[in-house]
């Protein structure tokens, strides 16, 4: 017999490390190159390039549970 009653119990959330961007990744809104990364509370992350990152940075770090620019790491 198939027992649906949903229980309620200790949530434990976990987050995964990303790795580091590297030049191959793209901005989820433009497709340049991606220099910030936006990990959400579901698990999922968001990258952005720089312009994108700067127009939406104040409602990114209200919702992300880590915001990270890399584009200090950038070599010319």
């Amino acid at each position: 017999m198939f027992d649906d009653t949903r229980r309620n119990e200790d949530t434990v959330t976990a987050t995964a490390e990303f790795p580091a961007l590297t030049a191959t990744d793209r901005c989820d809104r433009c497709g340049a190159q991606a220099l910030v990364r936006v990990e959400l509370p579901s698990g999922t992350d968001l990258v952005f390039c720089g312009h994108h990152a700067r127009q939406h940075e104040t409602r990114l770090r209200e919702i992300a549970i880590a915001y990270r620019d890399e584009s200090d790491s950038l070599s010319v």
